[in-house]
């Protein structure tokens, strides 16, 4: 969890200072930038889900790697 928050801090504060914008735009995107990568973990997810319906055996080795993978990360 240590490596999430970290990446977190480091994207708000480039946020904060790499952005050419008001002080308020640039506060409202340091604090919701992860929303971007968030909406995209949930479209895969999604359409990995779907995806073990058409294709069982594919989708289903390819969502056991992913879990494992992702385990493996935060862990």
């Amino acid at each position: 969890m240590k490596v999430v928050w970290t990446i977190y801090i480091v994207g708000a504060l480039l946020a904060v200072w790499r952005t050419d914008a008001r002080w308020p735009t640039r506060v409202a995107l340091a604090a919701l930038w992860p929303v971007g990568p968030i909406a995209f973990v949930v479209t895969v997810t999604i359409l990995l889900a779907a995806s073990l319906i058409a294709f069982p055996l594919v989708a289903g080795t390819i969502a056991l790697t992913s879990a494992a993978a992702l385990w493996w990360f935060l862990a």
